[in-house]
């Protein structure tokens, strides 16, 4: 079976002609304006630095060289001046280039960086399910390759294209007024360039898109293989997915080689045409000179002129891929900066002073996609300072009702409410900042221990060995080559699953929310580890509400009431003894896990 990896990159490409296109792009090279305009006015001097360096060799030759007529020593100074000369240009090209380098990369450096951080900063802004429909590969291409590509464009192209432009301008305004019957001549060949050019561009356009798309679906299979790499090991799968990675490689290595062809039969063309047209000087202007109708200085300047002129034109033609791709990735990122999909935000948003911790779903109906419902007009009540337990098979919709709470997602049906007050009108940051999250995998940030529980929060330091405690860190900081101060994560020492479960208790000690969830907080870890746990789950209970969804008996027995979830429905809700005195679905769990004739020890 083949797989479409480059599904994710768009099929057509940023026109070169697109107007709006480029109005937004100017927009971010607005604040720049200067620079970028003393990057024209130094390109303006290296075009006429260029420009005149065949003029002097005519000057040199045809006043000096071949003029018979001066005097030995005259003619010798003669040349003496324009090597001085000539020397002089060419350092005044050569800081003209240094510092327009300089200026746009400067220029450049800040344009890219000033997109990224907006990008991010708009990325950050956008709904949990927004990253649910769209791939983590194609993001980060959105971040990394589509804004270097900005970049490239920004130092390399737009100044050089004008520069370029200017040239080409210059050199036939220079070969009409040194001759303009040889330039007539040379001109009758520019409509053959012309439509070479175009026809190239076209091409390279086409196999740069296909080789865009190819390298796209390399990176998206290696991401997905690479983070799931347990699963490809556990289940035997390396042969099938190096064949699938070797498919994708073979067709990226075809394309590309397409490209290299083409690339290999347009520049040697480009290089036939040029000494087609300085065999036609040579021909024409040789006949010109012993007819004596122009010099010989004038013949080897139209020679250097031709020379400049098939330059730009090989150039304009490989930057026309430089300037598509980017604005390919330019269409690419503005699309992203256009997607709107932030959490809805209320025009007076409402910060309690105080907050007791009363939690209640009114008729709340739910789905991550539109006509599934995951909870269907779910209603529940959690009391201040109460210990709700969620249970029930996979699917049941517990985990959407922390996701819901937390204000991931709104329903489209149904409110719910904190003290009373629907979460949508609430501050979302303040909201967040009252309740505290603990899930089974927890992300460690690669910095030190104290800046994984601290987070972005300044507390005492006898404060911070107070959470330490009641978190259960103790002894885990004591064994630490550097205690609180060694670096954890990637690039440091790794930490089991168990004192990862510490760490969060300790993050949300740090904050002392007013909510307390724990979604399987206390799965996948060993006895001992478990002990440790479950004293940072009373100290981390203690008076506040909490919603905890958990398989452990330990857990769910603290609970003052229990949920039984099956479809999106609240079933049946009680005590433990409660509930299994009903002979209900909470019983039916317990005896699917642990048989019919023993004590229940996980749910």
């Amino acid at each position: 079976m083949k797989y479409d990896y480059g599904y994710f990159e768009e099929d057509h490409l940023g026109q070169l002609g697109d107007v709006g296109l480029w109005r937004r792009i100017f927009v971010f090279i607005g604040p720049f304006w200067a620079k970028v305009l003393q990057a024209v006015l130094l390109s303006l001097i290296i075009s006429a630095a260029t420009l005149t360096l065949p003029y002097l060799i005519r000057l040199a030759i045809d006043r000096y060289i071949v003029n018979m007529d001066l005097e030995t020593g005259r003619r010798i100074r003669g040349l003496s001046l324009i090597a001085v000369q000539f020397a002089g240009v060419m350092g005044i090209s050569f800081a003209a280039n240094f510092f327009q380098v300089t200026i746009l990369e400067q220029a450049g450096q800040r344009i890219m960086h000033a997109m990224r951080q907006r990008l991010f900063r708009h990325m950050l802004s956008l709904r949990l399910a927004f990253f649910n429909a769209h791939p983590v590969g194609g993001l980060v291409t959105r971040l990394t390759n589509d804004i270097q590509n900005m970049h490239e464009m920004f130092t390399t192209v737009i100044v050089t294209l004008f520069n370029q432009f200017v040239m080409l301008a210059g050199i036939l305004i220079i070969l009409l007024w040194m001759n303009w019957r040889l330039a007539l001549l040379l001109t009758a060949i520019t409509p053959l360039l012309a439509v070479i050019s175009v026809a190239f561009s076209r091409l390279a356009r086409d196999a740069f898109r296909k080789i865009r798309t190819a390298l796209a679906g390399i990176n998206a299979f290696l991401q997905e293989a690479v983070s799931g790499m347990f699963i490809i090991q556990l289940f035997l799968r390396e042969r099938d997915i190096y064949q699938r990675f070797r498919d994708l490689n073979v067709d990226y290595y075809r394309k590309t080689l397409y490209q290299i062809k083409l690339f290999g039969f347009f520049m040697p063309l480009i290089d036939v045409m040029n000494s087609l047209s300085l065999a036609l000087i040579i021909w024409y202007g040789g006949g010109e000179i012993i007819q004596k109708r122009i010099t010989l200085g004038i013949l080897v300047a139209f020679i250097s002129y031709m020379r400049l002129f098939f330059q730009p034109l090989r150039e304009l033609s490989q930057q026309y891929s430089v300037v598509q791709s980017a604005m390919a990735s330019a269409e690419r990122i503005f699309q992203l900066l256009e997607k709107q999909e932030p959490l809805p935000a209320p025009a007076n948003p409402i910060i309690p002073r105080k907050m007791s911790g009363s939690i209640a779903f009114h008729e709340v109906t739910f789905g991550y996609e539109s006509g599934s419902p995951v909870i269907e007009d779910l209603s529940l009540q959690v009391n201040p300072g109460e210990t709700v337990a969620i249970v029930g098979a996979t699917g049941a919709g517990k985990t959407t009702i922390i996701n819901l709470l937390e204000r991931f997602y709104d329903p489209p049906r149904g409110r719910i409410c904190l003290d009373g007050i629907d979460i949508r009108q609430l501050d979302p940051h303040w909201l967040r900042e009252q309740i505290g999250l603990v899930m089974q995998d927890v992300f460690v940030i690669p910095a030190s221990l104290r800046d994984n529980i601290l987070l972005d929060r300044e507390l005492p330091e006898s404060e911070l060995q107070r959470i330490i405690d009641l978190a259960q860190l103790t002894k885990v900081v004591e064994n630490l080559p550097l205690g609180l101060d060694t670096a954890i994560g990637e690039g440091g020492l790794d930490l089991s699953a168990g004192q990862r479960q510490l760490l969060a208790f300790a993050r949300v000690l740090v904050r002392n929310p007013s909510i307390l969830v724990l979604d399987e907080a206390t799965a996948s870890v060993d006895s001992e580890t478990e002990m440790l746990i479950e004293q940072a789950i009373q100290a981390t209970l203690a008076h506040r509400t909490s919603i905890v969804i958990a398989h452990r008996l330990s857990t769910i027995r603290r609970a003052d009431r229990i949920l039984v979830m099956d479809h999106g429905r609240i079933l049946e809700q009680g005590t433990h003894e409660t509930l299994l005195a009903q002979q209900g679905l909470y019983h039916h769990l317990l005896t699917l896990q642990n048989g019919p004739h023993q004590e229940p020890v996980a749910v």
